[in-house]
């Protein structure tokens, strides 16, 4: 971007004078409209910073909603900004930016890591993945303020080999916990996966929602949860403790 009204050595200026006229512009819109929830841009992850996070608290992360993809963007994005702020969707499959297929269960635990939502037409889903979205939506909704006020806990690096990727939301009392787990890499006869929790009180009793499993903090952290073998492209698992 140049301009034909500075010299040479005043086209760094070009930029640096439309960021400020645009933070002129968003101070006025949000002055003028409290009520109003803007949402700004990834533009490739140009345009998520904190001048524009100011403005607008909820940014689209990327126009990559291939949820595999997204395992990598929405991790390192958390190193800088709140899972609240990272607009996520569930997308319509094959995604349109890579072609893959990945069930609707792995796209929305992966949107929940981030602002949860839903971008597809919901007319041509089957009654059977209707109802997937209807629990989707209901376990978001009973963990809002774990998801987006709760400490969150990156269990794995996507980057490594490792064929899984799993994060975690600890509620700030720590009587709640979210853990997530997608499966990256299916394989033949695989080893037991145990993840290895983090940021539970050691010795206080946990309950897995809806079974009968009770773990103390200490064993889930030192010894980890085991995961049932999971079969399939990248499946996807959710799992709800409770303090008991």
């Amino acid at each position: 971007m140049y301009s034909l009204e500075l010299p040479a050595n005043r086209q760094g200026e070009v930029y640096h004078r439309y960021v400020l006229g645009l933070y002129d512009l968003l101070e006025r819109l949000v002055t003028e409209n409290p009520d109003v929830l803007f949402e700004g841009c990834s533009g490739g992850g140009g345009r998520f910073d904190a001048g524009m996070l100011y403005y607008t608290p909820q940014i689209w992360t990327s126009d990559n909603t291939d949820p595999v993809d997204r395992l990598f963007i929405q991790y390192g994005t958390s190193f800088c900004y709140p899972v609240s702020s990272m607009g996520a969707h569930v997308s319509a499959i094959p995604n349109h930016q890579t072609g893959r297929i990945t069930p609707l269960n792995t796209r929305g635990v992966v949107a929940m890591s981030g602002t949860f939502g839903y971008e597809l037409d919901m007319n041509k889903m089957t009654e059977e993945e209707k109802e997937v979205v209807k629990n989707q939506v209901e376990t978001y909704k009973r963990n809002y303020d774990l998801i987006n006020y709760g400490s969150y806990y990156r269990l794995t690096n996507p980057y490594s080999k490792d064929r899984f990727v799993a994060w975690q939301f600890v509620s700030k009392d720590q009587k709640k916990s979210l853990v997530s787990f997608v499966l990256t890499k299916p394989e033949h006869n695989p080893p037991v996966i145990n993840i290895k929790l983090q940021g539970l009180q050691p010795n206080k009793h946990y309950c897995v929602v809806g079974t009968d499993e009770c773990y103390t903090g200490d064993a889930l952290m030192k010894a980890g949860y085991r995961l049932k073998e999971q079969f399939g492209d990248y499946t996807a698992v959710q799992i709800e403790l409770e303090m008991c």
